[in-house]
């Protein structure tokens, strides 16, 4: 019988409503040099990947001079900081989620394509880094997603099989990446999907069990 073990999420759109902050941070670093992508495309073809990889299709694309990209990845960076800053706070039901499962002996780990900096800042501002026992981000891994190198790694580096991890994604690149991995995949569309209630109704679903 199949026994969870660990929930490993997705952060963006999963633990913080940040999707449109990346967006908009990327959009005004670009808008410096009179480039930027629209609103369909960011939903369509950018969104959720890795500011890297964005960058690499724009020139690819549009032509953006490769030799721009240092410098508007760090300005998208600070952009993102000031973001941060300002609206990323503690959401209860988040913290409550992640306190329970853990208390209840689930390990519980982050994946994300952000920068470990992004990481480590939106974790820390929304009060939910000390139930974590780590986060990977995509300076942890050769590919991001939808590779599944990211959660293969989570799962390895808890000792355990796919099949004993939940993983929570909002994202369609995510989604394939977890599916790829081997892992349960619980899909959300919005933030408030993530609570305690819903992932322990996948979790006995998974499980056989009933509530």
């Amino acid at each position: 019988m199949t026994q969870i073990k660990a929930v490993i999420f997705d952060m963006d759109g999963v633990l913080v409503e940040a999707k449109d902050w990346h967006y908009e941070a990327l959009n005004k670093a670009l808008g410096l040099f009179g480039m930027e992508i629209s609103r369909y495309d960011h939903l369509v073809t950018y969104d959720g990947l890795p500011t890297k990889k964005k960058l690499a299709m724009l020139s690819a694309e549009r032509g953006l001079p490769v030799e721009l990209h240092d410098f508007i990845a760090d300005m998208k960076q600070q952009y993102t900081m000031e973001i941060i800053y300002s609206h990323c706070r503690p959401r209860f039901y988040h913290e409550y989620a992640l306190s329970r499962l853990k208390q209840e002996g689930y390990r519980l780990a982050v994946a994300s394509n952000s920068i470990r900096h992004t990481v480590q800042t939106m974790m820390e501002r929304a009060a939910l880094m000390d139930y974590l026992e780590f986060y990977l981000s995509n300076q942890d891994v050769v590919v991001g997603k939808p590779d599944p190198e990211i959660y293969t790694k989570a799962i390895q580096t808890m000792g355990l099989r796919p099949e004993e991890c939940l993983v929570v994604e909002d994202n369609e690149k995510g989604i394939q990446a977890a599916r790829a991995s081997g892992a349960w995949l619980m899909e959300v569309a919005e933030v408030e999907e993530v609570n305690y209630h819903n992932i322990m109704k996948h979790i006995m679903h998974i499980e056989g069990r009933t509530a």
